[in-house]
């Protein structure tokens, strides 16, 4: 049972969906739309409960993007991407904790998801747990020359 779970939870080559790509794209639209507005109205002050449904927006659009991640391949948790994610997330539940520091903190998770987004691919897909970049989960495009044995 527990091999067939594996299999299911980390296929030894990511599935594919169809239409990730413009699944992604609407999602991290949104995402950045409705967090970007969010952030904004804690710096300038807007009354909290007006910036709920912002907050339900950035949070169902960063649910939707992570699962897509993990539809592909739930390794994604434990590679740079996955990891980025939990911190940033933990970052933001402490603006909730530490409300008069929300601005700094929420400012400090935008910092991490625009680097996030565009380190390079060795980084984004590297794996402590594994310690080494797993390739079968970096676009073609993306992957260094590999050496002949």
């Amino acid at each position: 049972m527990t091999s067939r779970l594996g299999a299911i939870l980390f296929p030894s080559s990511p599935r594919l969906l169809p239409y990730n790509r413009g699944i992604s794209i609407g999602f991290r639209t949104l995402h950045l739309l409705a967090s970007g507005l969010l952030v904004g109205g804690h710096a300038f002050g807007a009354e909290p409960q007006r910036l709920i449904g912002l907050l339900y927006l950035t949070a169902g659009s960063g649910l939707g993007l992570t699962l897509l991640e993990l539809y592909r391949s739930c390794d994604w948790v434990y590679q740079g991407m996955g990891l980025l994610v939990i911190v940033k997330t933990a970052i933001t539940v402490l603006a909730g904790v530490w409300w008069e520091q929300r601005v700094p903190l929420l400012c400090l998770v935008v910092v991490l998801g625009s680097v996030g987004s565009h380190m390079p691919a060795d980084y984004r897909h590297y794996s402590p747990w594994h310690g080494r970049v797993l390739h079968a989960h970096t676009p073609k495009r993306q992957r260094p020359p590999q050496a002949n044995p």
